[in-house]
């Protein structure tokens, strides 16, 4: 009995470790999510010319867009590979039809 509880301290230990470890990351994450809004605020407020904001806010937002989808929605872990499949599949679509429109207007 009493190998069993040093047994359950231990993997609580780990849990708790796995858990602060990860509350560092989902904190470190939010907070470059921030800086980075803020960057893209002040882009925009200090009247940076169009040509160098617009390209710099649509990075920001696609690093932001992988933060949330590797930290909040835990697309890191095991065991989400078919919705990783649908969204990567769906971001690609998306890209193609913006692409496609882009090369008919342009052309038109």
């Amino acid at each position: 009995m009493a190998g069993n509880t040093n047994s359950t301290n231990e993997k609580q230990e780990f849990y708790r470790k796995k858990h602060k470890e990860e509350m560092k990351h989902h904190v470190l994450t939010f907070a470059m999510m921030i800086a980075f809004t803020l960057i893209a605020f002040g882009l925009v407020i200090a009247g940076v010319s169009a040509m160098f904001t617009i390209p710099i806010i649509l990075v920001l937002a696609a690093v932001q867009v992988l933060f949330q989808l590797y930290y909040f929605m835990h697309m890191n872990q095991e065991g989400h590979e078919f919705p990783a499949l649908m969204i990567y599949s769906g971001i690609f679509a998306a890209v193609l039809t913006v692409l496609a429109l882009t090369t008919i207007v342009w052309w038109g």
